[in-house]
């Protein structure tokens, strides 16, 4: 039995969230910016923009979280889901929580009766490539993702 638990997070868990999300961006080389962190968190789930899951230990420590964003797909006609953040503490890494945490994601999509989850990484990250591709996730070689800067 793990010594961890995975729900759904609510605006009364930004206590724990916050310094989570805020290492997520440090890792992806933004400045700490615990205020920010607070704020866009509370944005999404008070207006229920996004779900997130948290993984909390038995103390009831914040341990990683994974974020999910819903758009849509004009071809299927349904909502999918776009796991855009994962983060698990230093600390709980190689524990098994994010695949606990990827889990609650796909249960949360197989719950909403979306088709499909999709999620991008870093083409340096192997350690998030190989937990995604064990987890049944393909990698996409037919499309080109394409960004645009708007100021």
């Amino acid at each position: 039995m793990p010594d961890y638990k995975v729900r759904y997070a609510s605006p009364d868990d930004l206590d724990l969230l916050v310094p989570l999300f805020d290492a997520y961006r440090v890792f992806y080389e933004q400045p700490s910016d615990v205020q920010l962190a607070r704020t866009f968190l509370k944005e999404r789930l008070e207006l229920r923009e996004s779900v997130i899951f948290l993984a909390l230990s038995n103390p009831g420590e914040g341990l990683g979280f994974v974020q999910l964003y819903p758009f849509f797909s004009s071809v299927s006609a349904k909502r999918i889901w776009l796991l855009n953040d994962l983060f698990v503490a230093e600390k709980a890494r190689c524990t098994g929580v994010s695949r606990a945490l990827m889990n609650a994601a796909k249960h949360h999509a197989h719950f909403t009766g979306t088709p499909r989850i999709t999620l991008s990484t870093a083409k340096t990250n192997r350690r998030a490539q190989a937990l995604y591709e064990s987890l049944g996730y393909v990698r996409d070689n037919d499309y080109l993702t394409y960004d645009l800067q708007v100021d």
